[in-house]
């Protein structure tokens, strides 16, 4: 199926059911509307309006289409139609979208799969609510005389096989950020969370240092079926936790199956959506059993480009029996690990000591003994520690010391696969008394506003890539090719993005955000300034850190130039995950690496029962 054709059907759907929305999205339970509601809604609303559906899906899939940049009151009122986001209250029904990803999860042919992603793209991005400002990479400081740590594009940092002056070390000391907010492997969502839990747990499958997706706890790749739903994967024998119990499969499909649980928490818990049973994970029964001790089977709906990524995913790493029910497990050193180290001793808000672990499948071949993490989000101590030889590698550099460190062999720049950005709670009282295309209006104008350019000349400074996009560049499609490119199915509403950046349009932004404004009821003076009768002011939530503060603070100049005031509150690392995950916030920085490379990755997410969800759609 062409891509145009399938986003005339879904856009026409999406439509549909946003027309015949009854309530305000944000008095949705959490769960959102049933299928079976949703699908009623639209069967009714389909039967009066085929016809405009029809014409509106035509119009906002026109290949030169330029919905996405309005240019007069006439253009908005077209924009706001074509995007289909219509509905009482000020926030979009999220139903449809909900209902093309899962669709997406069963969908086998490629095209129509990649068609199906691109829609959901466009969604989100006409909302407003998810403001790229580039695509990532990675910047750290190693002392030279180390070598064999490495990590994957989703800026997981494996130690164990670390060398210093090529030969095994006792001890290495590190940073990546401040307290870790869990290090239970399946609760984690944050990289540093990552990097510590795969340093401590592994799963069937792991990464090597050429970032190939090799065996661990499995012995040798899976056997997979003829359709490509069935995989059987036979494990390593002996194996062993880090007190030296038997781990066997058992114990994978007990892990999995309390991260597929809603009762465990797992913010992640919607990548098993790809499982026979899982459904919309209300009461999820995973097709995954234990043949023997040493096999494990499991079923997909159908079949997943991005398995083995999933396998090598700190989600899928099997936990001990003293993690089931507990809340407070992992909260102290000296749980159970089937990793290369165990955590010896915690100094909250100051350190952590990893120790190699004897029983871990491969510790003959780790080649450090101890890892000593320093916990601090402050970049400047951070440095100093690193220069005075107290850290051997550090994971942040002060904004204002990148320009004098860049050019020394101790200065990396890896490539990540991800993409920084700034999120609208939909649901803040910022947009109270709007329509939710007013407000998808009012962010909008907003994006526009920003000179992404400056932010990475002056604070990233090491040469990202500017992001017209949410889904990052060089992201595969799934179908043998590369997702953020025009071709003939699909083309990009500008070039090959949504927008084009301050530094590059200038003043055409600066007036589109006007008249955006404008249609939101905002009124502006003969400066060009928003009046004193409809002040706009928001606040910015940051975690601690000068790149993220100093991104807050140009953002905060930019949206000054045509009047809007901005307040910047800056929280710890562990109060700030909380708070954008409670939606206790109107505007937060925010940053998604890809948990594996496939943009379903970076859609999934906005579902509006995944933990990830900050944004808060459907709720």
């Amino acid at each position: 199926m062409k891509k145009r054709a399938l986003a005339m059907l879904l856009v026409g759907t999406l439509s549909a059911g946003l027309l015949a929305a009854c309530g305000s999205a944000s008095e949705t339970p959490a769960g959102g509307s049933s299928a079976a509601e949703t699908s009623a809604a639209v069967e009714t609303s389909a039967a009066a309006d085929s016809t405009a559906a029809a014409t509106l899906a035509t119009e906002s899939t026109s290949s030169d289409s330029t919905f996405y940049l309005p240019t007069d009151s006439d253009g908005i009122e077209d924009w706001v139609t074509q995007v289909g986001l219509t509905g009482d209250g000020q926030a979009p029904d999220w139903t449809s979208y909900d209902e093309i990803i899962n669709s997406i999860y069963s969908e086998t042919d490629g095209a129509t799969r990649e068609e199906m992603m691109h829609q959901a793209e466009d969604i989100v991005m006409a909302t407003g609510a998810v403001m790229p400002i580039y695509y990532y990479n990675d910047l750290y400081l190693e002392n030279t005389a180390w070598s064999g740590d490495y990590a994957n594009l989703s800026g997981t940092k494996f130690f164990l096989y670390a060398k210093k002056n090529g030969e095994p070390a006792d001890v290495m000391r590190i940073n990546l950020a401040s307290e870790p907010d869990h290090l239970d492997p399946q609760r984690n969502t944050s990289v540093d969370g990552a990097s510590l839990a795969s340093n401590s747990f592994v799963g069937l499958y792991t990464y090597d240092s050429d970032l190939n997706i090799v065996p661990a706890l499995a012995d040798g790749d899976p056997e997979i079926s003829d359709d490509g739903c069935t995989y059987t994967i036979h494990m390593k024998t002996d194996l062993k936790w880090s007190d030296g119990s038997t781990l066997n499969a058992n114990d994978i499909v007990n892990s999995w199956n309390r991260a597929a649980d809603p009762a465990t928490g797992c913010d992640y818990a919607y990548l098993f959506s790809v499982f026979d049973g899982y459904g919309d994970g209300t009461d999820p029964d995973i097709n995954v059993t234990a043949l023997d001790d040493n096999t494990i089977q499991f079923t997909l709906v159908a079949p997943c480009p991005y398995m083995m990524s999933l396998l090598a995913f700190p989600l899928f790493f099997p936990v001990p029996e003293e993690a089931f029910g507990s809340d407070t497990w992992a909260n102290e050193a000296g749980f159970v690990t089937d990793g290369a180290y165990t955590l010896q001793s915690w100094t909250h808000n100051e350190s952590m000591t990893y120790v190699k672990n004897p029983y871990f499948y491969d510790a003959d071949n780790v080649s450090v003994d101890e890892l000593d993490f320093m916990l601090s989000a402050d970049d400047t101590a951070i440095l100093a520690a690193y220069q005075s030889g107290d850290i051997d590698y550090a994971d942040t550099v002060p904004t204002g010391e990148i320009a004098n460190l860049k050019d020394g062999d101790d200065f990396h720049i890896i490539p990540y696969l991800g993409t920084y950005y700034v999120g609208f709670n939909v649901n803040s009282d910022l947009f109270a008394g709007k329509t939710v295309a007013q407000t998808a209006a009012m962010r909008r104008a907003m994006g526009l506003l920003v000179d992404r350019q400056y932010i990475i000349d002056t604070i990233g400074q090491t040469e990202q890539e500017i992001a017209t996009s949410y889904i990052p560049a060089g992201m595969s499609d799934g179908n043998g090719g590369v997702f953020k490119s025009n071709d003939d199915d699909y083309t990009y509403p500008v070039e090959d993005g949504y927008f084009e950046d301050l530094s590059v349009a200038g003043d055409a932004n600066v007036e589109e955000a006007r008249k955006l404004l404008e249609y939101a009821g905002y009124e502006f003076d003969e400066d060009g300034t928003l009046s004193d009768s409809t002040p706009l002011h928001l606040n910015y939530l940051t975690n601690e850190g000068s790149a993220h503060e100093g991104i807050a603070q140009a953002i905060q100049q930019d949206l000054s130039a045509i009047g809007i005031t901005m307040d910047i509150s800056v929280e710890d690392w562990q109060t700030f995950l909380n708070d954008r995950k409670q939606g206790n916030f109107d505007v937060a920085r925010e940053g998604w690496l890809a948990d594996y490379d496939d943009p379903i990755n970076m859609l999934e997410m906005w579902m509006t029962d995944s933990g990830n969800n900050d944004c808060q759609f459907g709720r």
